[in-house]
């Protein structure tokens, strides 16, 4: 009798074993390691509770001149899933993600919008400009983009994936709506953004404003004195009142043209720090994308205005 009930006993354990591990299976988190703040942004969007998000980037670096250290290949290596802009953004990393690519599903968020939508590089760097983020509705493709990959990847959680997107990209759609007006408080003639490098031409053509940058689309370019006076020239010429610096970038280049122009009598003003590149702290709502572009957008705006 005793005998039976151990045999029953290990069967009736061995019966629970599947169901246990299908458990913990199904409340196990996927791991996502993603390359700069805005992507990792959307990840937590998105993904929410279904999700653990490594972002290899922080506040405040610079994604064109980034290397990736030995702590950075593991947590790509550990990652179930990996999500990178593209377009040459990390350009250094390109190699990389190749390799992971054929190791596990890896996927450029940039790679949802339309190649007709992009805006041409300048450079030899790269054949598109990949600040894709700066038009909020390219933006909402990029989400869409980790939507749908999460869903093929985590079909279990489906539901909990579209409702999540809805609800981001709606406050997506509210943001894009917030810059074209307040864009459009500022004088026609007064609509002007300069700033370290040329990463803010999409902002430009999505929200009409002129952008103009001393360096190139990736801060690795090198600009000369020429590039300087030229710009220099420029806003005296067209008394525009105020230029900004970034949060990755030096501010060197800008401080140059700011003391040329006070040589020509004529006074700029730094008229804020914007996020270019990389978004605030963690913490902050800078550090959020949204928070990200609502502040540039409120820097830009009462400078210009």
């Amino acid at each position: 009798m005793v005998m039976l009930m151990v045999v029953i006993s290990v069967l009736s354990a061995c019966g629970q074993t599947p169901n246990q591990n299908q458990t913990s299976s199904s409340s196990k988190q996927i791991k996502v390691t993603t390359t700069i703040g805005m992507i990792t942004d959307i990840v937590k969007n998105v993904g929410a509770e279904h999700v653990n998000v490594t972002g290899l980037m922080k506040s405040g670096v610079d994604p064109h001149l980034y290397k990736a250290s030995q702590g950075d290949i593991k947590k790509l290596e550990d990652a179930d899933i990996i999500f990178y802009n593209g377009l040459h953004l990390e350009g250094k990393m390109g190699d990389i993600f190749e390799k992971m690519n054929k190791e596990k599903p890896t996927f450029a968020v940039s790679s949802n919008i339309d190649k007709n939508q992009l805006r041409s590089g300048s450079e030899m760097e790269t054949e598109y400009d990949p600040h894709i983020w700066f038009n909020v509705q390219n933006w909402m493709k990029a989400t869409e983009k980790v939507r749908d990959e999460l869903i093929q990847f985590d079909s279990e959680h489906k539901a909990d994936y579209e409702k999540n997107a809805a609800a981001y990209l709606d406050e997506l759609s509210k943001l894009d709506n917030y810059v074209r007006e307040q864009i459009n408080t500022i004088p026609e003639s007064s609509r002007v953004l300069v700033t370290a490098h040329d990463a803010f031409g999409y902002f430009g053509e999505a929200y009409g404003i002129k952008v103009m940058g001393l360096q190139g689309m990736s801060t690795a370019s090198e600009y000369g004195a020429k590039d300087v006076a030229d710009l220099r020239d420029y806003l005296v010429e067209n008394k525009i009142k105020a230029v900004f610096i970034e949060s990755s970038v030096p501010k060197d280049a800008i401080e140059a043209v700011i003391a040329g122009a006070k040589v020509k009598g004529h006074d700029l003003e730094i008229g804020g720090e914007l996020y270019s590149d990389a978004m605030g702290a963690e913490g902050t709502l800078e550090g959020t994308y949204v928070g990200m572009v609502r502040h540039n957008v409120d820097q830009i705006v009462k400078a210009l205005r």
